[in-house]
């Protein structure tokens, strides 16, 4: 089973409960070309291919063009990805918890590589306030169409 580097420079860890049927979350979540239409940090995304292991995605996210590998999914409860952009080793676990009001929904990454050493607090908080973002935005468009 695939995870994030627990020694990289930065690890971030966040979760949050979504008033959402499970299948609403999912479907979100793993719309990729559809990620612009609900998280404002996504200027654009593409699929390339069915969502499975090995798949590749690109998207742009705060002025990077980043391609990620689909490296583990279970579907309705788990999908990891990981990537590299400008030197920075990206591994990013997603889960999907059933809880008594719908979800609660889980995100932890880990960064790595020359550039994070250089600069583990900046890159840390940005990774903070970017996952943040996300999963404020997910759940705000799940809870909308619940």
């Amino acid at each position: 089973m695939h995870t994030i580097d627990t020694t990289a420079p930065v690890v971030v860890r966040l979760s949050t409960p979504v008033d959402a049927p499970l299948a609403t979350v999912w479907s979100l979540h793993t719309a990729v070309d559809d990620w612009p239409a609900w998280n404002a940090g996504i200027e654009r995304a593409h699929l390339d291919g069915p969502l499975a292991v090995g798949t590749r995605f690109t998207w742009l996210t705060h002025g990077m063009t980043i391609t990620s590998t689909i490296r583990d999914i279970v579907p309705g409860r788990r999908i990891v990805w990981d990537g590299t952009v400008q030197g920075i080793v990206g591994i990013h676990v997603w889960t999907f918890e059933p809880a008594d009001a719908g979800v609660v929904f889980h995100t932890e990454e880990s960064w790595s590589g020359d550039p994070v050493d250089a600069a583990v607090e900046a890159l840390g908080t940005a990774l903070r306030t970017s996952l943040q973002s996300w999963l404020d935005c997910l759940k705000a468009r799940a809870e909308q169409a619940a």
